[in-house]
C-alpha cells in the first residue's frame, strides 16, 4: 500500500462526479487521466499523471495533452500531480516546469494512509448523521463545503446537481439540533477507503463534530467494504486530527491551476 493506491484513490473520486454529470468526461491519454465535471469550479475539471515520469521532456507531452484538452472546451482546470511519480530530478523542477507552462502551483497536500484508524481519545459528541440522498441533504453538503472551502456555493450546487452522483460518492451530513454542521464523504478505490471533504462549520468546531462524523462515516465503509486501509489527502487544519487517528504520510499531492480562479 503506497503511494500509488493515493494517487488511485483520487483519480477515482473525480471519476466518480465526472461520470455522475452529463457534461462530464472520462479520457486516458498518453501518461494522462482526464476526470472532468465540466463545470465553472476547475478543481473539478481534472488531469492526473497515470504512469511514472522520468523525464522532463516525457513530463512537457503530459502538460500539453490536458492543456489542449481543456483549452478546446474553454475550460479552467486544474493538475493534480502524485509527486512521488516524478523521478527526483524532476520533482525539483516541477514547480518551474509547470509554470512554464501556464499552470500556477496552488498548493501542496500531503497524502496519509493508515492501515487500521486508531480509537478515539476521549468521547466524542453524538450528531444526527443523515447519509446525502436528496436535494435537501445536498444543498447542505455544499453549504458547508463552501463555508469551509472559501468557493461560491452555486460552483459546489453546480458539480453535485445530479443526485445519481450520491451513489458512489457516499457523503454524510452531521446535524445538531437540526442544524448542518459538519459533512464527510467516502469513495472506494486503490483497495482503499478515500476520506474527502472532512469540514466544520467554524463556530463549531473545536468540539470533535469532523472526527465524529468522519468514524461514522468509515465504521459504514467497514461493513459495506470489509476493508480497514484508509487514505486521505490533509490540510493543515486536520493534519493533528490525523495523526491522533493513526494516518501517516505516504505521499505528496501537488495541485496546479490554469488561472487564478480557486
Amino acid at each position: 500500500m503506497t503511494f500509488e493506491s493515493v494517487a488511485e484513490n483520487l483519480r477515482e473520486s473525480f471519476r466518480v462526479v465526472a461520470a455522475g454529470r452529463g457534461p462530464g468526461e472520462i479520457r486516458e491519454l498518453h501518461g494522462v487521466s482526464i476526470a472532468s465535471a465540466g463545470v465553472k469550479f476547475q478543481m473539478f475539471n481534472a488531469a492526473f499523471l497515470s504512469s511514472p515520469v522520468p523525464t522532463e521532456a516525457e513530463l512537457t507531452p503530459r502538460i500539453l495533452l490536458p492543456a489542449l484538452h481543456f483549452e478546446s472546451r474553454k475550460l479552467d482546470w486544474a493538475y493534480w500531480v502524485c509527486e512521488d511519480m516524478l523521478e527526483p530530478r524532476i520533482r525539483r523542477a516541477s514547480r518551474r516546469i509547470f509554470e512554464r507552462h501556464g499552470l500556477r502551483h496552488s498548493v501542496d497536500l500531503p497524502g496519509l494512509l493508515a492501515e487500521t484508524v486508531a480509537p478515539p481519545l476521549r468521547p466524542l459528541p453524538e450528531l444526527d448523521i443523515r447519509r446525502v440522498h436528496d436535494a435537501p441533504t445536498r444543498d447542505a453538503f455544499c453549504a458547508i463545503a463552501s463555508v469551509c472551502f472559501h468557493v461560491p456555493i452555486q460552483w459546489f450546487l453546480e458539480v453535485f446537481d445530479n443526485l445519481g452522483i450520491w451513489n458512489h460518492f457516499t457523503a454524510y451530513v452531521g446535524y445538531l439540533a437540526g442544524e448542518p454542521v459538519s459533512t464527510t464523504a467516502i469513495v472506494m478505490g486503490g483497495q482503499a477507503i478515500g476520506v474527502y471533504n472532512v469540514a466544520t462549520l467554524p463556530q463549531y468546531r473545536q468540539h470533535g463534530y469532523g472526527e465524529a462524523i468522519m468514524r461514522y462515516a468509515l465504521e459504514q465503509a467497514y461493513k459495506d467494504h470489509g476493508t480497514e486501509r484508509t487514505i486521505l489527502q490533509s490540510t493543515p487544519a486536520g493534519a493533528r486530527l490525523y495523526h491522533r487517528m493513526g494516518y501517516r504520510p505516504v505521499a505528496t499531492i501537488a495541485v496546479y491551476a490554469s488561472s487564478q480562479k480557486l
